[in-house]
């Protein structure tokens, strides 16, 4: 994939410096050819920025979370604002390119689906969590800017894929694991009446993607790790921005409704299986799929 996007693989170069920032940080030996303690150094560095870069969306939205006073701005409560600020960032991922319109489409999927999932967790019935402020764009008692925390998922990945060169081998089926992605977002559902069987579809993904390898490219060589380990990483990671966002109170564990407290470390299970099911539907894009070697 070259440098900004490759308009060969569908992937829009975006614009400005934003441009520029990418199309340096996806060359080649920019630095020259690197040795030592040197080249573990840019390595390292180049990486971080990367995963910068790739967390814009994320980034912007969690900030925003921090900036927005609890009791609002001009009169608009902060799930409103949140929600202005989230379609803010969206429309300028687009405007900007950053983001392809077909990337848009599938973020706007992990957006109904997040929603969805909120909706029933929230419910009188389940009270799995709760979003205590007033807004006046809540719909069923959930914001409707929640659906962007998942949407900042596929964006991060959409974004992930192309300034790291990412490249996928021995991926399972399309068809296996489309139908590992429904049984783990079934599950969010169907464990509050059947029993949760989280452990079982763990089971069956460690056997799907036992082989499976994500190649990335940091500075100019490729590095190699299990994708099971990626999930795991990233899912840590949404473990630890769920913390912060129930320690600004943007939404509440029954736990927390007294004082608050830390997320119990089970939720890291849960994150890392979202991020499966959203790396999924990524995986399905045309451009993406050229970067994905299924064994026959």
């Amino acid at each position: 994939m070259a440098a900004g996007g490759d308009t060969a693989t569908g992937t829009a170069a975006p614009g400005g410096r934003l441009s520029a920032l990418d199309d340096y940080l996806c060359d080649v030996r920019p630095w020259g050819d690197l040795h030592g303690f040197g080249r573990f150094v840019v390595e390292f560095l180049y990486f971080g920025l990367k995963e910068a870069r790739a967390c814009l969306f994320a980034g912007l939205f969690f900030l925003s979370i921090f900036i927005v006073p609890k009791v609002g701005l001009l009169g608009l409560p902060r799930y409103d604002i949140l929600l202005v600020i989230a379609l803010a960032i969206q429309a300028f991922m687009i405007w900007s390119r950053l983001e392809t319109w077909d990337e848009a489409k599938a973020i706007a999927l992990f957006h109904a689906v997040g929603f969805v999932l909120e909706v029933f967790k929230t419910s009188s019935s389940i009270g799995s969590w709760s979003y205590p402020d007033p807004a006046y764009t809540k719909l069923f008692g959930v914001p409707l800017f929640s659906g962007f925390m998942y949407a900042a998922v596929g964006s991060y990945i959409i974004q992930a894929w192309r300034l790291l060169d990412l490249r996928i081998s021995h991926h399972p089926r399309y068809w296996m694991a489309t139908g590992i992605a429904i049984a783990i977002y079934a599950n969010f559902f169907a464990h509050h009446f059947i029993g949760d069987y989280r452990w079982y579809i763990t089971a069956c993904v460690l056997g799907l993607y036992a082989r499976t390898t994500v190649t990335f490219r940091p500075y100019d060589r490729e590095r190699r790790m299990p994708l099971l380990l990626a999930f795991v990483l990233i899912g840590f990671f949404l473990w630890l921005a769920e913390n912060i966002s129930t320690f600004f109170g943007i939404w509440a564990y029954p736990s927390q409704l007294g004082a608050w407290s830390a997320v119990h470390i089970g939720k890291w299970s849960s994150w890392s299986l979202l991020v499966i099911m959203t790396f999924t539907i990524v995986a399905h894009l045309k451009h993406i799929k050229t970067r994905v070697h299924v064994p026959h």
